[in-house]
């Protein structure tokens, strides 16, 4: 057998599997291109039981079988699934990779074959399948089987564990075996949950099933906590217990035994169990908007969770705890809801039971220290000293794991005698704060004494950052280094991961008192909101060009350092403020954030910035009104800019604050004062010879015109504005253009046409996370399914629309004319019932569900006979 280097291996393992991908291939939407399974006669027609396998753990399997023992072991894998496939009269569709695809005709001889496979595997080799069924009526095309059938197949499969055989509702009614429930579960790309039923008692881990809990998944093993977290667990478990509060100083691993416990009990929750990490907030207002984030909320969060019964992890509350009333009212309205916290401090809720967090037993730091020692030093030696260190240290979760990094240059005797040394010196701290807390940060401030003068300040420095940071903003705003980036991070005291260094939040607010306490403070929030500031002057610059979409993800991966500027900003410098938001205000409108726009950009106003600013945030205060669809704030905040940019001869400002002014004028119900601003507008941009301008103004034209009825002169501007806008490189302007060419093509009947705009147009803002434009785009489809004689599916998609717009604050207004159509040609051809139930289906859906749902949908349009 050949020895390959782990990187080889890793090479060649992956390369022979990309092509297939099995599940993930099988399921992404690209089924009917991937199963290309020319129509045969054997093929089982009418009622079918779809079964899909695969090995679970197979690249684990191949690394520790190598490349010739796993072979072997596949083929005779293949071997097995295809002889009991095959007794049952199971015929095989297609195999890729460790997977297979075969469909039976009768849902009995599917069952009795996974159990025989299953069996089978389990007893003779290493491999171990996990089995999913599906009961439907798929069509059998020309290419194989299509439809939604399989996607439902493939996904239950992909949920299952190594030797585990689930089953659809639509199987188990049609089989004589008794099957276990295990209850509804959501799958991606699916729009309605799925209850999934269970060959056999034996136990699994919880169903990977997605939309169903999004906790964490943790990057060491569980050690201890075995006590806490049975009681954690019991607590939970009890009818009297809607609100369990975690509490105990930072580093105690309040989060890990709040996951490990959510974790546990997720199969209880039937609607789920989701973690909503609040350490990046410091805004207590933020709280339930970001827990609405979590959940998909298109409305307000007691009425997305009504009667649901699920379990929310809220997760480092203390620096927002002025929010606690608000759980208080979300649990009055919310029935079936459970909050788990995790908190510095109670909430002092009346429905509040609070469990405190104890350190390790002694026995069980030791088992940790050693562990974590071992994974930086494989051959660290325990002795008495390592039990010292461990009491001395009070068995702290982050204090040991802190005091074990240092095991790579120190002994466990030299860790234990600084630890004499400094903890009595370090144990002052406020009177009023627990004894462990006031040791944890001796701790930790002896972690930080042990760094070189040049690690302490990077340390300290590195702390202004709110959501992290690449290595070039570091340097930048820190002055770093790598090669002491890189000695923190073995520290422990930073962490690295998807391109960017991190703290943990326990560790990051110790770093900020440093920093506080130093003469450095000022001038590093000075110097991280002005590289804020010229991250949000760049994104102002690629506004129209080819690096929009480039300008968009970097706005999107730094949002939190955004806000911790706009924090410094309102203290210390409101102009700034001011510029930041106004700079990047396409962003906040067209991702959902227009309300926290607005309110930046209002509690940023003041009459001491510069006129181009303030023209500048008057329209980026007119842009949130037109995606909150209030005319009369687009109004004035356009005419005031009109006026200023009159006063300063600015001939860009006074193009664009006439375009505002079109918005508005043709919202509040006046179109003729509308086309006057519009061409005006259109007029000065052509005079300055400003494209994305231009572009712009021609869409907003187009889309008049279009309400106007005068299709043909739609037609042709926004033809112009699509060749300034593919020439330009400009994406997410042309997603919306896309949006515009579609209800265009759909109003002029031409329905063929809409579907390749439509298909663009959701491809992009899919891409770019543009979710106001996907909106728009599927409210469009929604358009073109009831004027092809579709209206359940235009109704799903018209009730995501209306969620998501509701969820921004959005507001339906007397001239939102199409709205008010689409609703009336939808309640006409659905009786009332049928018109509620998918609407309520629709508003289930977040923006990407309903975009994925739009993108199937378009596919089937594409081929009818699918």
């Amino acid at each position: 057998q050949r020895r390959l280097d782990q990187e080889s291996l890793n090479q060649r393992f992956e390369s022979a599997r990309r092509p297939f991908q099995r599940h993930e291939v099988w399921t992404d939407g690209l089924i009917q291109r991937r199963i290309e399974t020319a129509m045969r006669s054997d093929l089982p027609s009418g009622t079918v039981t779809f079964l899909f396998t695969d090995v679970e753990g197979s690249t684990k399997l191949l690394h520790e079988l190598g490349e010739e023992s796993y072979a072997e072991a596949l083929a005779e894998h293949r071997k097995v699934i295809r002889e009991a496939c095959a007794t049952e009269g199971g015929v095989e569709v297609d195999t890729q990779g460790d997977a297979f695809f075969f469909a039976f005709p009768t849902a009995q001889g599917a069952l009795t074959a996974a159990g025989a496979l299953t069996e089978r595997l389990a007893s003779d080799g290493p491999l171990q399948v996990r089995v999913g069924l599906h009961t439907g009526s798929p069509l059998l095309g020309e290419e194989g089987y299509v439809g939604h059938d399989l996607h439902r197949a493939a996904r239950i499969a992909a949920a299952g564990h190594g030797g585990q055989v689930l089953a659809s509702s639509s199987t188990e009614r049609l089989v004589d075996v008794e099957l276990r429930d295990l209850g509804e579960h959501r799958f991606k790309d699916l729009s309605a949950p799925e209850r999934v039923y269970q060959l056999g008692a034996h136990e699994f881990p919880p169903l990977k099933t997605l939309h169903e809990t999004n906790l964490p998944i943790p990057q060491t093993p569980f050690l201890g906590r075995e006590h806490e977290l049975g009681e954690v667990m019991a607590l939970l478990g009890r009818d009297d217990v809607r609100l369990l509060t975690l509490t105990g100083p930072g580093g105690t691993g309040k989060t890990r035994l709040a996951a490990q416990a959510a974790g546990a009990l997720a199969g209880r929750y039937r609607d789920g169990v989701f973690w909503v990490p609040l350490a990046p907030l410091r805004d207590p207002a933020l709280v339930v908007p970001t827990a609405g984030q979590v959940l998909g909320a298109k409305d307000s969060l007691a009425l997305h969770i009504g009667e649901k019964a699920l379990l929310l992890l809220l997760d480092n509350f203390e620096q927002v705890v002025e929010a606690a009333a608000e759980l208080g009212t979300l649990l009055a309205e919310c029935p079936r809801l459970e909050l788990l916290v995790t908190s510095r401090e109670p909430l002092h809720l009346s429905a509040e039971h609070e469990y405190a967090v104890p350190p390790f037993a002694h026995e069980e730091g030791v088992g940790f220290f050693l562990a974590r020692a071992r994974a930086v030093k494989a051959d660290f030696q325990t002795n008495r000293s390592v039990s010292e260190i461990c009491r001395r240290l009070d068995d702290l979760p982050l204090a040991l794991e802190l005091a074990a990094a240092r095991v790579k240059a120190l002994t466990p005797e030299q860790i234990l005698s600084r630890l004499e040394q400094r903890l009595p010196l370090l144990t002052g701290g406020a009177r009023d704060v627990p004894e462990r807390q006031r040791t944890l940060r001796a701790t930790i401030e002896w972690s930080y004494d042990l760094l070189s003068p040049e690690e302490r300040q990077l340390f300290r420095r590195l702390s202004v950052f709110g959501g992290g940071c690449k290595l070039e903003a570091a340097e930048e705003v820190c002055e770093a280094d790598l090669d002491t980036l890189q000695s923190l991070v073995a520290k422990s005291l930073l962490r690295f991961s998807g391109e960017r260094y991190w703290m943990l939040e326990t560790i990051r607010e110790f770093a900020a008192e440093q920093l506080a306490a130093s003469a450095e403070d000022s001038e590093l929030g000075r110097r991280h909101a002005h590289w804020c500031a010229a991250m949000a002057e760049e994104f102002r610059s690629a506004r129209g060009g080819a690096n929009a979409a480039r300008s968009f993800a970097l706005i999107e991966s730094e949002l939190d350092n955004l806000r911790s500027a706009v924090a410094w900003g309102l203290a210390n410098d409101r102009t700034l403020v001011l510029g930041l938001v106004a700079n990047t205000g396409y962003f906040w409108t067209q991702t959902g954030r227009a309300l926290e726009e607005k309110r930046l950009l209002e509690a940023a106003s003041t009459e001491d910035a510069p006129v181009e600013l303030r023209m500048r945030a008057l329209g980026a205060l007119a842009g949130a009104a037109i995606v909150l669809n209030d005319p009369e704030a687009m109004v004035a905040a356009s005419t005031e800019r009109l006026e200023l940019a009159r006063a300063a001869d600015d001939l860009r400002e006074q193009a664009a604050a006439m375009g505002g002014l079109g918005a508005g004028t043709d919202t509040k119900g006046d179109p003729e004062a509308a086309r006057r601003w519009f061409e005006a507008s259109i007029s000065l941009w052509r005079e300055i010879g400003d494209r994305a301008g231009l572009a712009s103004a021609l869409g907003n034209l187009a889309y008049l015109e279009r309400d106007l009825g005068d299709l043909e002169k739609s037609r042709r501007v926004l033809e112009e504005s699509l060749a300034i806008a593919r020439e330009d490189g400009d994406e997410p302007f042309l997603a919306w253009i896309d949006k515009e060419l579609a209800k265009t093509a759909i109003q002029a009947g031409a329905l063929d046409e809409a579907r390749t705009p439509l298909e663009e147009g959701l491809e992009i803002a899919a891409r770019l996370k543009l979710t106001m434009t996907a909106s728009s785009l599927v409210f469009a489809l929604a358009q073109l399914a009831s004027r092809i004689g579709r209206p359940r599916e235009s109704t799903v998609l018209f009730g995501a629309h209306i969620a998501y717009r509701e969820g921004i604050g959005w507001d339906v207004l007397p001239t939102s004319k199409w709205w008010h159509a689409l609703r009336d040609e939808l309640t006409v051809a659905l009786d009332a019932d049928e018109f509620e139930a998918l609407m309520a289906e629709g508003r289930s859906l977040d923006i990407d569900a309903a975009a994925l749902y739009a993108n199937e949908f378009l596919v089937h349009l594409r081929n009818p006979q699918g």
